[in-house]
């Protein structure tokens, strides 16, 4: 009641701020009777929308008439005339003429949106244009799954949580040639993972504020060892002779080799061994009668344990080039898993079991 006598009272005095307080007065609930409401005149709603750390220039242009105006947030008076109210130094009138007189904000913040109000005394009535700021934020992710090592088999749950304004939509990507696309969503649940679904995953969070925000976790997956491929070749006495054995598995695995049932070590009996992540390379040097047999390649890791043998066979002189042929050609294929153990020290285990 106190709110309506002095806007009366001003409005009976002429004095511009009157209006300023009408206007005012007319956005907010409280000051009215229940039930009623003023609309102005020629009142008219803009949108503008900018992003968090712009500036916002908010215009409002001036009728014929006009004397003065004012600029006010919510139940604040940010600007009368050439006045300023407020106390937030990012705030200034950008432009004030005959014709416009305009708001700019620097350095928005999403505290700034909401709805302005440009209040403007004409010769018989306050005029006033509701402009509403929208502020955007760019998106960002806030938290994403750390790097895991998990066993093949397992489920498997990707979380990636972002903000922003408007709020951002989250899309999940396997980075990999053979990746089949995800719905979008905060959590990516993978059932059973395989080995080909190890790798790097991509989250990203996109809106319309700017660019998405990308950020990747990787995916570690344990899987039990594999040998894929066994080669030799034929050697004469005196020669050298080379097994190959190429093998899969995370974390990679160990290799031993046993010629019969006997371990070899690296550096006797004319054997050298060289060990990689998943390779074994087994080199004899100046073969003689007793490196000629059945030579066995075992990889394990903490997950199992494989092996697969073949020969290793002296070769015979080809006559008609004066070249050497090797006796057979060794093919691997597999037969059903069986106990193996070596009398010497090794790795006891089921494994399966190659053969020629």
């Amino acid at each position: 009641m106190d709110m309506m006598l002095l806007v009366q009272g001003a409005c009976c005095s002429n004095q511009w701020l009157a209006a300023v307080l009408l206007s005012l007065c007319c956005l907010l609930p409280s000051c009215l009777p229940a039930g009623q409401s003023m609309d102005f005149p020629g009142a008219a709603v803009d949108n503008l929308v900018v992003r968090k750390g712009d500036t916002a220039v908010l215009r409002c242009y001036l009728e014929d008439g006009a004397s003065k105006g004012a600029w006010l947030n919510r139940s604040s008076i940010i600007f009368a005339g050439g006045d300023k109210w407020s106390v937030d130094p990012r705030v200034s009138i950008a432009t004030a003429n005959k014709r416009e007189y305009s708001l700019q904000i620097q350095d928005v913040d999403v505290t700034d949106d909401g709805p302005y109000t440009c209040s403007v005394q004409t010769q018989h009535t306050p005029r006033t244009m509701q402009v509403h700021l929208t502020v955007q934020v760019s998106p960002k992710i806030s938290r994403i799954s750390t790097d895991i090592v998990v066993n093949e088999g397992s489920n498997v749950t990707l979380i990636c949580l972002a903000t922003g304004k408007p709020e951002p939509s989250i899309s999940w990507r396997h980075i990999s040639p053979s990746a089949k696309p995800f719905e979008n969503g905060q959590y990516l649940d993978i059932y059973g993972i395989t080995r080909d679904q190890a790798g790097e995953y991509e989250c990203s969070a996109e809106n319309d504020a700017s660019v998405p925000d990308v950020k990747k976790v990787k995916v570690t997956v344990n899987f039990a060892p594999t040998i894929q491929e066994l080669k030799s070749s034929g050697v004469m006495l005196g020669g050298n002779g080379l097994i190959r054995c190429e093998s899969a598995g995370v974390p990679a695995p160990v290799f031993e080799w046993y010629k019969g049932e006997r371990k070899l070590i690296n550096g006797k009996h004319g054997i050298t061994i060289k060990n990689y992540s998943t390779r074994s390379l087994l080199t004899v040097t100046n073969v003689t009668e007793e490196h000629f047999g059945n030579y066995t390649c075992v990889a394990a890791n903490k997950l199992g344990v494989t092996n697969a043998s073949l020969p290793l066979n002296r070769s015979l002189p080809d006559r008609r080039e004066g070249n050497y042929l090797p006796v057979s050609y060794v093919k691997l294929s597999l037969v059903e898993p069986k106990i193996w153990k070596p009398h010497a020290k090794g790795l006891e285990a089921h494994r399966k079991v190659w053969k020629c």
